[in-house]
């Protein structure tokens, strides 16, 4: 049994795990970022409408508003003398020379019980912001006028909504 003994101990000893010598490791350091940008934020001035001026109906029709606020008429609606027209307009804010996305809805505009459908077109789907961070844009559309609505003063609204890209 003496033998044994001196061949198990030599059988242990190289079972055992190896230990890494100095040079076998090496740390570094990494680097993370962040950057915090301003929010986006959509203004409309309380002066501003989309304005689709005033008019005769007839048989019904359509008035439409460009971006850039020049009215016309279709079918049976006419303008009447003196009539003005205006696109809307709104303002954004946010993180210097960010591109933005733009998008409008439609909506409705009423008058008693009786609503008349309008779309809306802006004066671009996109922008960027400038070095100071604002930009701006303006709104068009198009009223549905039936030939049943009555005369009156019509007001509404619609949404319009900026996102980064």
């Amino acid at each position: 049994m003496n033998r044994l003994f001196p061949a198990a101990l030599i059988a242990l000893t190289m079972a055992s795990p190896a230990f890494a010598g100095s040079g076998n490791t090496s740390t570094a350091t990494g680097t993370a970022t962040a950057t915090i940008v301003a929010p986006i934020v959509l203004t409309h001035p309380a002066s501003a409408s989309l304005n689709f001026g005033r008019f005769t109906r007839g048989t019904g029709g359509t008035v439409t508003v460009t971006a850039t606020g020049t009215g016309s008429v279709g079918s049976d609606v006419t303008f009447v003398p003196g009539s003005t027209t205006a696109a809307d307009s709104f303002t954004v804010a946010g993180d210097a020379n960010r591109s933005y996305s733009i998008a409008t809805t439609g909506g409705n505009v009423s008058s008693g019980g009786t609503n008349l459908a309008f779309t809306t077109t802006a004066s671009t789907a996109s922008g960027t912001l400038s070095a100071t961070g604002t930009g701006s844009f303006t709104v068009g559309g198009t009223l549905t006028v039936t030939g049943t609505a009555p005369t009156g003063a019509y007001t509404g609204t619609y949404s319009a909504t900026v996102a980064y890209n």
